[in-house]
């Protein structure tokens, strides 16, 4: 008894383990968490270390992850807003799955396989990895975005068309795969059926019951009500037919304009992010390299093929819905490979006589493969060389002499134009992005396209004769080359700047901008007035907490500027008033941060 918890506890050490250390190595060298995790299952599994021999155990457990992590998407898309992605889910989606499968299907005809086995191969390789696809979503911040939610609602259809392709292998199959299904309609109708169940207890139970756990104060109930929810729909979807996943994304949309929305959503993040990992490190596991070794040339064809001949077919379908080139690829790139599903339907596929046991083996090394190689080839797309902006109907700067050069004119360079237009000052504005200058001129605001890092563009838009030089771009590493350049060919002229952050704005001063502004600074300067407004403060004192917050981080700017130079003494006469209704333990942390301020110069 001891010897077997031993071994159950030198596993879970080794699972945590394993993460600990791949994640942040293979991240650190700029390959993502998702490749770490498969390399740590790989080294962990039982064609590596050995110390796991049952993978799908692991997976079976580890499915979890998924299913929450399209929880937590759930509760981020309001009805209303899913309702506005029906013709992406329905349209785009279809289309994708059709297109994809039609073109897999004909490729394995081609390379000899017989018709059924050709459709079931690349039916399991057109359904997209879900957990892979929306981890690399989060880690580039891009699930709420526009070209991020026509990828969710693709996966969201690939999740609906479960159904009828289990029923399709079931009509496939030739041995005993059959003798208990259920028909079609009937499967169809359950399926149905369980989603009206969930809608109607998202819609009538749910919050009535949330209420009624808050009140009993017990935080611990609550984040086992969450999981209840979670996992209640997850099983009613499963046994109906459908995808887990499905289940928990039409739970978390139906609390999505709850009360207790963040609640939920704070209590399910540790276990989704946990066995989200778990399930990667299972991927990993299941790679079986004797296979690799036996049959490695059909697996590199098969590899090569779908991915290849996948990701063409979702670059088409994206330029026919009219997505631009970079979306396209993006697109092609994140979802080329096969998904989780594939071996649930490749196990349906063996059972039923539509494949053998080696070709099972052959495509399921096929799709772990595809999905480890999914974050080298998002990866890939950095060195991709952006696509030329069409300038048709732009107006070029050339031979301008505005008394004011505007660089950049985004939100912030927008904003800072109207002090200058409101007294009629001649302001010459450029951006490098065709789009902004064509959005701007829509509201009738004049931008010319340039470039400001290039010195003859500088030239052309009158930086000559400009009184003032304007820097409103809103990336640092272009604002830098920009500024450097101007100092350095125009050392006279009048420079304002605008800054990114603290050490962005002491590089500024060293270039010697004559001013420089952080682009939050004064807006995170209002917030907090206005926070002490609302906590009952007067306004007289509001203003010498400001001053006070401002002598302050001019000292510290000055100490980092100096190298130190300025002492203690002087800093605690200038930023330290008397605190009059300030209370004694934000007098002590004023103290105690200046004290610091001057360690840290110090050093």
């Amino acid at each position: 008894m001891a010897e077997a918890q031993s071994t159950d506890l030198v596993q879970l050490v080794a699972l945590l383990g394993a993460g600990v250390v791949a994640v942040p190595v293979f991240k650190r060298i700029g390959l993502g968490s998702v490749i770490g995790y498969l390399a740590a299952g790989v080294a962990i599994g039982p064609f590596g270390l050995g110390l796991f021999t049952d993978p799908q155990a692991i997976l079976h457990v580890a499915e979890l992850g998924v299913v929450m992590f399209l929880f937590v998407i759930g509760l981020e898309m309001r009805p209303s807003r899913l309702w506005g992605l029906r013709r992406e889910i329905f349209g785009l989606g279809v289309a994708q799955v059709v297109v994809c499968g039609i073109v897999l299907t004909g490729a394995g005809i081609l390379v000899g396989l017989p018709p059924a086995a050709s459709f079931v191969a690349g039916a399991g390789f057109v359904l997209t990895s879900t957990a892979t696809v929306m981890q690399l979503l989060d880690e580039r911040g891009e699930t709420a975005s526009p070209a991020g939610q026509r990828i969710v609602s693709i996966l969201l259809l690939e999740d609906l068309s479960i159904v009828p392709l289990i029923a399709a292998v079931v009509l496939l199959g030739t041995t005993g795969a059959d003798d208990h299904a259920l028909p079609f309609w009937q499967s169809a109708l359950i399926a149905v059926g369980a989603v009206a169940a969930v809608v109607a207890a998202g819609r009538w139970l749910l919050n009535p019951m949330f209420r009624i756990l808050a009140r009993a104060n017990a935080r611990e109930v609550m984040t086992a009500a969450a999981l209840l929810v979670v996992l209640g729909a997850a099983l009613v979807m499963q046994l109906s037919g459908l995808s887990m996943a499905m289940g928990a994304f039409l739970a978390g949309v139906l609390l999505s304009e709850s009360s207790f929305r963040h609640q939920l959503e704070a209590d399910i993040e540790p276990f989704r992010g946990l066995l989200l990992g778990l399930f990667f490190l299972g991927v990993g596991m299941s790679l079986d390299l004797r296979v690799l070794v036996l049959d490695w040339e059909y697996i590199l064809a098969a590899l090569a093929g779908y991915m290849i001949l996948k990701a063409i077919a979702i670059f088409a379908v994206a330029r026919l819905f009219r997505a631009d080139r970079r979306e396209a690829l993006t697109r092609a790139a994140m979802m080329a490979q096969g998904g989780e599903f594939a071996f649930v339907l490749y196990s349906a596929a063996v059972a039923g006589g539509v494949i053998d046991g080696r070709l099972n083996a052959i495509l399921t090394a096929t799709v772990i493969l595809s999905m480890a190689l999914t974050p080298l080839t998002v990866l890939a797309l950095r060195y991709l060389p952006e696509p030329k902006q069409s300038l048709e109907g732009l107006d070029v700067a050339d031979g301008l002499e505005g008394r004011v050069l505007m660089i950049g004119f985004g939100r912030f360079g927008q904003i800072v134009s109207q002090f200058l237009l409101s007294e009629g000052i001649d302001v010459t504005a450029i951006d490098s992005d065709a789009d902004m200058v064509r959005s701007a001129a829509r509201f009738g605001f004049k931008v010319y396209y340039g470039d400001g890092t290039r010195l003859d563009v500088l030239r052309a838009a009158g930086i000559e004769h400009a009184d003032l030089v304007v820097v409103c771009t809103d990336k640092r590493e272009s604002t830098d080359v920009i500024v450097e350049l101007i100092r350095s060919e125009f050392p006279l002229a009048k420079l304002y700047v605008r800054s990114y952050d603290r050490q962005h704005t002491l590089k500024l001063r060293k270039l010697g901008v004559d001013f420089e502004i952080r682009e939050t600074y004064e807006s995170a300067f209002t917030f907090g007035m206005q926070s002490l407004e609302g906590l009952g403060y007067d306004e007289g004192r509001i203003a010498e907490v400001a001053e006070t917050i401002r002598e302050r981080e001019a000292a510290r700017l000055a100490i980092q500027m100096s190298g130190g130079q300025i002492s203690y003494t002087d800093i605690q006469g200038k930023l330290l008033p008397q605190p009059l209704t300030v209370p004694k333990r934000r007098a002590k942390a004023l103290n105690e941060e200046a004290a610091k301020a001057t360690a840290d110069a110090a050093e």
